[in-house]
């Protein structure tokens, strides 16, 4: 395969924009893509492993039967162990052999060998394994910020004007009301560039936002620790919640002064082409008040509430603010229950809609009932139990267990305690289930690969950590840490599919910023969608396989497999952060 030559640029570089010789462990940020190494003989994942953690690699059925773990410089053999038997997995329609090298944990950069295949990708076991991917993950978030400029001290190569001021933005006439008629204007700025496109969405922004607080709140001290060289570094805050602020400030601008409704989306008529922020100069609009956007509002600001509560020195009045917000939310939701959006004739960017609302009310309500101890919101989730499910825009109402579960020593005598465990447990048990049966050793199944499948894997491991953190079962440890392998190579793609990171990873994502700046590498840390054997109708023959596994097509075109979103980044974070701060210390 004809790849791109490497580039001398390192993650440190990208982070503090300060020059580097030496990348940090587990970092090649424009990848080293070679035809000498042939990432899908020997799978694994690219960046590396922790000492402690759990190590596997997957390999074509060949007569071997053992393994060896070699120094990656010297050749050496350091380490040798038994392949397992073959078996077929379906997703990937092959018949596949696995490596546990967990036993190992030296730190060093290794390559794995097996006879009758050429040698893995190098990867490194180290301490620090997931500390720079999870800062370049987390500083995606900045460069896809609306209404500012990126300045070369903090973006590098990646710098670029404002775009999207969004200071005079049009009440679309299905948003209008009393106070706001059609045509009016008022001002929405920041906020995150929702995905590929320039647009603003408020119910991919709820899953998002809580997702990157929820990494805050179960982790503080690995962010507390962390510095991104972001513009507001250094100002008081940990970078995660000055990054979440960046959004959180614009939803809030999003909602109706009058009645307390939040509008659907901030948008274009259509999408824009594949031009850089300041020059797509369109319309833009507020799109109708509805239900679910409301109360994802209304769930998120509840959550960053009780956040932000212990950063009242240095942002006076905002714990109170968002805490206000919320409740008008829920007000406004509770007295329209049922407002679905539905998208204008004249409105052709993501919808977005979602015809089943328990699992937003749910939500809403765990969110408020944890931030206030007010009972009333207890009784309201309970009247809307929602199925606990993978989590995802549309499915937010496991993100109510895992804040109960979180606080639920903190939670009012009301509360039932088992029956929030339990969900937990019921999710992340069947799902550790599944990956200690998979072929693969992972608990993605052939449905699973579908628009975002690398996100589903991730917030798969989101919920394995919550099991784990609830009964201290390995299990559940491991599976998570064998999803963040599955996206950092051992894939049957042969790609680590976060920009930046590995021997191969995607270097022409579905992002209008990268995709307009072609003499640079794509903008490092993102996650891309990953397989989906949809009908692959953005790039006309050009995919190589439509088996579920295998769906994925590296090329600008390729929204259905290749485009990058926040609310699949955001996962991104949390696992690399849980992963490296849960593993057992050597």
């Amino acid at each position: 395969m004809n790849f791109r030559a490497p580039l001398a640029l390192c993650l440190a570089c990208i982070l503090s924009l300060a020059a580097c010789s030496t990348p940090p462990h587990g970092s090649i940020v424009q990848p080293q893509q070679s035809a000498e190494i042939d990432t899908q003989a020997i799978q694994l994942n690219q960046v590396g492993y922790l000492p402690e953690g759990a190590k596997w690699a997957v390999l074509r059925d060949v007569p071997a039967s053992s393994f060896a773990l070699v120094d990656a410089v010297t050749g050496q053999e350091v380490w040798r162990g038994p392949l397992r038997n073959a078996q077929r997995w379906e997703p990937a329609q092959e018949v596949l052999r696995l490596a546990d090298f967990s036993a190992w944990r030296q730190p060093g950069r290794y390559r794995v060998k097996v006879a009758g295949l050429a040698p893995s990708a190098p990867f490194v076991i180290a301490a620090d394994a997931y500390v720079a991917l999870n800062a370049a993950a987390l500083k995606f978030f900045y460069y896809n910020r609306a209404s500012i400029a990126l300045d070369p001290v903090h973006a590098g190569v990646w710098a670029r004007p404002a775009g999207h001021p969004d200071d005079r933005v049009l009440v679309h006439a299905s948003a209008a009301g009393p106070g706001r008629a059609e045509g009016s204007v008022f001002s929405a700025p920041k906020g995150w560039y929702d995905a590929g496109d320039y647009n603003k969405y408020i119910v991919n922004s709820g899953i998002t936002v809580y997702t990157l607080l929820a990494a805050y709140e179960h982790f503080p001290a690995f962010f507390d620790a962390q510095r991104l060289s972001i513009p507001e570094s250094g100002n008081g805050l940990p970078d995660v919640l000055d990054e979440a602020l960046w959004n959180l400030e614009w939803m809030l601008s999003m909602q109706d002064p009058v009645d307390g409704g939040v509008y659907h989306k901030l948008t274009d008529k259509g999408f824009d082409g594949i031009v850089m922020p300041h020059e797509a100069r369109h319309d833009r609009y507020v799109v109708m008040k509805a239900t679910a956007a409301t109360l994802d509002f209304a769930a998120v600001m509840a959550q960053a509430s009780r956040v932000f509560a212990a950063f009242e020195a240095q942002r006076p009045g905002l714990s109170a603010r968002m805490m206000a917000a919320s409740k008008r939310a829920w007000g406004w939701a509770k007295a329209h229950p049922d407002v679905i959006y539905r998208q204008p004739a004249d409105i052709h960017t993501g919808g977005y809609d979602d015809n089943q609302l328990a699992d937003e009310l749910a939500w809403a309500a765990a969110e408020l009932y944890i931030s206030t101890r007010e009972d009333g919101y207890w009784h309201a989730l309970k009247q809307a139990v929602p199925r606990i499910e993978i989590p995802g825009w549309s499915s937010v109402g496991a993100l109510a267990w895992v804040s109960l579960a979180q606080h639920r020593d903190r939670l009012t005598p009301v509360a039932d305690r088992k029956l929030i465990e339990g969900q937990i447990r019921s999710l992340a048990t069947g799902l550790a289930e599944r990956w200690d049966r998979s072929p693969y050793r992972l608990a993605m199944q052939s449905e699973d690969f579908i628009w975002g499948s690398n996100a589903v894997a991730l917030n798969q491991a989101l919920m394995l950590i919550q099991g784990y953190r609830l009964d201290s079962d390995r299990r559940m440890l491991d599976a998570a840490q064998s999803a963040l392998d599955f996206v950092l190579g051992r894939h049957p793609s042969g790609y680590a599919m976060v920009t930046g990171f590995g021997t191969r990873s995607p270097l022409h994502p579905h992002h209008r910023p990268s995709g307009a700046m072609p003499r640079q590498p794509p903008v490092p840390g993102m996650i891309v969608g990953g397989p989906n054997p949809g009908p692959g109708d953005d790039c006309p023959g050009a995919y190589p396989s439509k088996v579920p596994a295998k769906a994925y097509l590296d090329a600008l075109c390729s929204y259905t497999t290749n485009e990058i979103a926040i609310n699949w980044n955001a996962p991104l974070v949390y696992v690399s952060a849980a992963v490296q701060t849960l593993t057992p210390k050597p």
